[in-house]
């Protein structure tokens, strides 16, 4: 027998990551109205933030999603590491994250789980990031209205999130681009 033959085959799977900053800052979008009616959009611009950090399979169209209250590399670090673990990845598994040349992506001091790597998009290129079309389903519960709180905002987004997480489909449908690999 070979001695080769007993390793098993590693599983590779490319995933898309990006993060999202949301706040008390209004969303203010157009809506219907009935003619002759202006729509009336509350705004009480406070600049508090948070962001959504959110990583997506552009074949499968699975998500997963973390609010974080900064972007930093201590942060960047936590986030891959919960994506790891939600993923529970084994022996035979590996992760290639597409992400952009943000300073806290490509820092040195970036702690990266085991059998997780990540890869960077050319510079100046967002239009290749799948990941930026997730904004547009992450923003439809905060879209005209205003939060009196961060808190408030955040258990909208927790649940919008988790929602999100099963909507196959309609993620794979934006992000997986005519160019992105059949296979991964």
């Amino acid at each position: 027998m070979h001695q080769g033959a007993h390793v098993q085959e590693q599983q590779l799977e490319v995933w898309v990551m990006d993060e999202h900053r949301i706040g008390l800052k209004p969303l203010v979008r157009r809506v219907w109205a009935l003619r002759g009616q202006r729509p009336i959009v509350p705004v009480r611009p406070r600049y508090e933030w948070l962001y959504i950090y959110a990583f997506a399979h552009p074949n499968t169209g699975r998500s997963f999603y973390l609010l974080m209250p900064t972007v930093s590399i201590e942060a960047f670090s936590v986030a891959l590491q919960e994506f790891a673990t939600c993923l529970e990845l084994t022996d035979r598994q590996r992760i290639v994250l597409l992400v952009d040349r943000a300073g806290w992506h490509r820092s040195p001091k970036v702690r990266c789980p085991p059998r997780l790597s990540l890869r960077f998009l050319p510079p100046y290129s967002p239009e290749l990031q799948p990941a930026e079309h997730l904004w547009q389903f992450t923003d439809v519960p905060l879209v005209n209205r205003c939060f009196d709180s961060l808190d408030e905002l955040e258990q909208i987004l927790v649940d919008h999130c988790c929602w999100l997480e099963h909507q196959h489909q309609a993620i794979r449908s934006a992000i997986c681009f005519d160019w992105w690999p059949a296979v991964a």
